[in-house]
This record gives structure tokens, C-alpha cells and sequence, in this order.
């Protein structure tokens, strides 16, 4: 899941309604920069996006990443009830996309529609820092869709992939190769790499970087270690690519960790 290692996405939201729809409520044909989190609570609706149409309902969850084409109309019959969230990720990061698809069923319980009241009140009150306040309360429901979404994931992961990511932590200051993890598993390194990112959402060598990183991360923050041992400790023989993919990752330098140890 992409999202899970990108921890400086800060969301700005600009637009929040309790959108209770007329018959005739529609969404014009554009293409949105922004995105858009919908939490539908009752009615129905139909979304085209990219050209794809969606019929949703109560208890859906609708998103569209930016970039995408949306468009959209309600059942006259039985208008939509909808709480939607129009937000963009602060810069550089706005590509960034939830792993959701368009439409999620079931993800909307009670926790969280507690959380969407509360913002409500916040929003619409607009007393003073209500801004903190409100993305406070949208990071909470973020990290619950979030947090539902992954255990429901990890409940698909293929075992060999487990038992590889297991192996991966474990081992991942050795010169890991994809080669050498598919004969583990008996497996095609191609395929492998395929299945490998369809369950992680990462290829094989983002995800043993990530964990690199992180492991560098602690070890720094010990300080016990360089940054150069540390490098070396996690896998890493080149130093200026170890630094470069550490301030890429965590937006700071590893030696900003390492001061701060000492300090």
C-alpha cells in the first residue's frame, strides 16, 4: 500500500458538505486535480469516472484520485445523502492516490461516521484554529479506512509473499536479490515480481529499501552507529546513494538523525 510509507502527507481540505440531494443533482463532466473521499449514508447515485460508470449507494464509499474525470448524477427516485471530502495533498505529494478503488463497499461503521459528525461540527462552527482541528479529525478517519483496509488485505496476501516479507525483515541487510527469493518459493522471478507488487503495492526492491531505511532510521536514532556504519550495517555499500534515498523517503538527511542523537 503506497500510502502506508509516505508519513509526511499532509491533507488540505477545501470543500465539506452534508450534500442531501435534489432529483435533479448532478456533477458536470471535468477532470479534478483534487480528490475526492464520498461517504454515502443514503440514496443513489451513478459516478462516471474516466469514463466508467458506478452505481453507488448507502454504506459506499466513493473516491477519485486527482487527475481522474468525474462526473456524476442521483436517482430521482431516491436522491443521495452524502458527506463528501475535497482535499489535496500538500505539495510535492498530491500524485499520492489511497489504495481504494472507486467504489468500497462496507467501510463505513459507526466509529466512523462518529468522526464525520464531529468534523461537521467543527467545519461549520469555524471557531478559531478550526482548521487544525478539522484536519485532525479527517487524519483519524483516514487512519481508520486505512488501518479497515489493510487488515482486510492482509487477510489476501499470498502465503509465499508472507513468508517472504518475513524473510525480508529478518535478512534485509544481506545483497538480497529477487533471483535468489523466487527459488525460495519456487517461482518464476518475473511472476514473482508481479505477485510481489499486486500484494504489497510495492516492487521487490522498494519495499527491501523501505525496510532498509526505517531500520536505518533506528539505528541513527540510537547513536550508537555513523552514518557511514549505518549504511553499511543495512545493506547499503554506497554511502551517497544511502543518503540520497533516505532524505528522498524521510524528507531529511540521515546525518539531521544522527546530530539529534547526539544533541
Amino acid at each position: 500500500m503506497e500510502l502506508y510509507y509516505h508519513p509526511h502527507l499532509v491533507p488540505n481540505i477545501f470543500l465539506f458538505v452534508e450534500r442531501k440531494c435534489f432529483p435533479d443533482w448532478t456533477i458536470q463532466r471535468s477532470t479534478i486535480s483534487f480528490h475526492d473521499l464520498t461517504f454515502v449514508i443514503d440514496g443513489r447515485a451513478s459516478y462516471y469516472i474516466n469514463g466508467v460508470r458506478y452505481n453507488v449507494e448507502a454504506g459506499d464509499l466513493i473516491y477519485v484520485p486527482g487527475g481522474s474525470v468525474r462526473e456524476a448524477h442521483t436517482f430521482k427516485s431516491c436522491p443521495m445523502h452524502a458527506f463528501p471530502f475535497n482535499f489535496f495533498w500538500a505539495p510535492p505529494h498530491n500524485d499520492i492516490r489511497l489504495p481504494f478503488g472507486v467504489v468500497t463497499k462496507r467501510m463505513i461503521t459507526k466509529e466512523i461516521m462518529g468522526y464525520i459528525r464531529e468534523f461537521n461540527q467543527v467545519w461549520m462552527s469555524k471557531q478559531p484554529f478550526y482548521l487544525i482541528q478539522s484536519r485532525a479529525i479527517f487524519e483519524l478517519i483516514l487512519h481508520r479506512l486505512l488501518s479497515n483496509y489493510a487488515r482486510q488485505s492482509s487477510m489476501q496476501v499470498d502465503p509465499r509473499i508472507k513468508k517472504l516479507i518475513a524473510y525480508i525483515t529478518e535478512s534485509y541487510a544481506e545483497p538480497l536479490k529477487i533471483g535468489d527469493l523466487a527459488e525460495r518459493v519456487k517461482l518464476n522471478p518475473v511472476y514473482l515480481g508481479k505477485l510481489f507488487k499486486e500484494s504489497t503495492g510495492s516492487t521487490f526492491k522498494e519495499f527491501l529499501n523501505r525496510i532498509r531505511i526505517n531500520n536505518a532510521e533506528m539505528m541513527l536514532a540510537d547513536g550508537d552507529f555513523t552514518v557511514t556504519e549505518t549504511a553499511e550495517r543495512c545493506g547499503f555499500q554506497d554511502i551517497s546513494y544511502f543518503s540520497n534515498l533516505f532524505k528522498e523517503m524521510k524528507g531529511y538527511p540521515p546525518s539531521a538523525v544522527r546530530k539529534l542523537a547526539e544533541g
